[in-house]
């Protein structure tokens, strides 16, 4: 029990770190309804499993390497500036309308991969994922089914709070006037912009 109460910690940790990929969950919740937020939530989780599974299987020291670190950063970077500059002279600008749209399945999964996208190139998620596995294979000990037992526990907990905060998100988007909403996205906007700045200077003085 003690594996699987320790995953629940950590992944309410994980899951209210306040950040790009916080502001963006909400942001979808409140804009796009609580269908494509439960997407990009499930594309937030996606990264963590993935970044989790490199550091436990040792591969986080392959993405680490020295001569991958600039091209990674400057993809990442980049990816990050562009829904930046998405959110902040586009989505901002738009006459923003809270009443609830047709789903279109042309496009629900670009939601999926914005999650992924947006969660993977964040700076903080790697070096998050770097602590949180030497701490729990180390510190504490978890091997075999008990550090499995935890990572699963991890998971769901982070994509369970995940969904709650998109679905009150979307139960509160009644009380969000257009304008509030515009901040968002400007605010959204900045963050990724600085977030996306801060990975090219470091790939740049890599």
């Amino acid at each position: 029990m003690s594996a699987v109460f320790t995953g629940v910690k950590v992944g309410l940790a994980l899951a209210f770190l306040i950040g790009p990929v916080f502001l963006s969950l909400l942001q979808t919740g409140i804009e796009s309804g609580y269908k494509k937020g439960f997407l990009m939530a499930l594309g937030i989780s996606l990264s963590d499993a993935f970044f989790a599974w490199l550091c436990f299987a040792g591969l986080i020291q392959f993405v680490s390497d020295e001569t991958l670190k600039k091209p990674i950063g400057y993809a990442g970077g980049i990816i990050l500036l562009l829904f930046g500059l998405y959110h902040l002279f586009f989505k901002a600008r738009q006459k923003n309308s809270l009443q609830a749209q047709p789903a279109d399945f042309r496009n629900r999964y670009n939601y999926l991969l914005k999650g992924f996208l947006i969660n993977t190139f964040n700076p903080s998620v790697p070096l998050f994922w770097i602590g949180t596995i030497s701490w729990v294979t180390i510190d504490v000990g978890y091997a075999g089914s008990r550090f499995y037992i935890f990572f699963a526990a991890m998971c769901l907990t982070a994509l369970s709070a995940d969904f709650l905060k998109v679905l009150l998100a979307h139960k509160l988007r009644r009380l969000i006037s257009p304008a509030l909403l515009k901040a968002m996205n400007i605010m959204l906007g900045v963050v990724l912009l600085v977030g996306g700045g801060r990975l090219i200077w470091s790939a740049w003085h890599a």
